[in-house]
């Protein structure tokens, strides 16, 4: 009988090198928020890829950066305590970026936090470059890693290469059974998957000002009377500042409308029921530095 490997897997890199993406794309469904924006993760999503061999649980955390706020300082917490949980880190490097001061950060913060587990590095968006610009990447990646680790190369929008990703990745994996049975696809809550797809859809085409700014709170999740086909989902969105506040509600509250229709879409297809989306806006004022306010939000 065939070995069956399993262990914890942890994507990081720079802020938008596709590691939600590429999460997405293992998994087989949108469970993390994918967006242009850096620092949009906010939670340990775990992700699980089920094939006949293996089980990788994915932990997609938020990026790796220099915190500027009490809520960057927790969010760094967060991922130096995954580093040394896992079996294997992934350092995704997209194919069409140079290597650059925050890669090389982000090993030696690695290098520094878990010095005993296996690294690898994984070559995201070659479907934006030329071969021979994926092979220089791939060579400066291994100068950047050392020449023993593993490298793949992968576009997770086209699809190629994923499967060698989970390949090489599980032949890191301890022997072992599975953690989760068949079918199950993350074991976040349903409220924190909502959360974020909420605030994906209100990060969408927005200025460089909101993402740190904005925290979605599920308030209450109940079934509509007389319907045992409809949830009512009532959400808060919380920004820091009254022009904020404004953006996110748009012209005679034309933008939150579109947030609530695009979230809504996703919500359906991850709880496989409808939905009807209650949207509202509050202010609280700088929560990002307020431990008070960054306990009732969450973090």
């Amino acid at each position: 009988m065939a070995e069956f490997h399993s262990g914890f897997v942890c994507f990081i890199g720079r802020p938008n090198t596709g590691k939600s993406t590429l999460t997405n794309a293992l998994v087989g469904q949108k469970i993390a928020i994918t967006s242009s924006r850096p620092q949009t993760t906010r939670h340990t999503i775990r992700g699980i890829v089920h094939r006949e061999h293996a089980q990788l649980i994915l932990v997609d955390t938020p990026g790796l950066h220099r915190p500027r706020t009490l809520l960057g300082a927790r969010l760094n917490d967060l991922v130096r305590d995954t580093y040394s949980e896992v079996d294997v880190i992934a350092l995704c490097i997209p194919a069409d970026e140079k290597i650059g001061p925050g890669d090389r950060w982000i090993v030696q913060q690695i290098r520094q936090m878990a010095p005993k587990t296996t690294v690898i590095g994984v070559v995201t968006k070659i479907d934006k470059v030329s071969r021979d610009e994926v092979a220089a990447q791939l060579l400066a990646v291994s100068k950047l890693l050392g020449p023993d680790a593993e490298l793949v190369p992968v576009s997770a929008v086209r699809g190629e290469q994923v499967e060698v990703l989970v390949d090489v990745i599980a032949s890191l994996m301890p022997e072992g059974p599975a953690f989760y049975p068949d079918g199950a696809l993350t074991d976040e809550p349903e409220e924190t998957l909502m959360a974020e797809l909420i605030r994906e859809a209100a990060l969408e085409g927005v200025r460089e000002e909101l993402p740190h700014s904005l925290a979605v709170v599920i308030e209450e999740v109940v079934p509509r009377e007389d319907r045992d086909d409809l949830l009512d989902v009532h959400a808060l969105l919380y920004v820091e500042r009254p022009s904020q506040k404004a953006i996110i509600i748009g012209k005679g509250g034309s933008r939150l409308k579109q947030v609530g229709t695009s979230a809504r879409k996703q919500i359906e297809l991850i709880l496989g029921t409808r939905i009807y989306l209650d949207l509202h806006v509050k202010v609280a004022k700088d929560w990002q530095r307020d431990p008070k306010q960054l306990r009732r939000l969450g973090f």
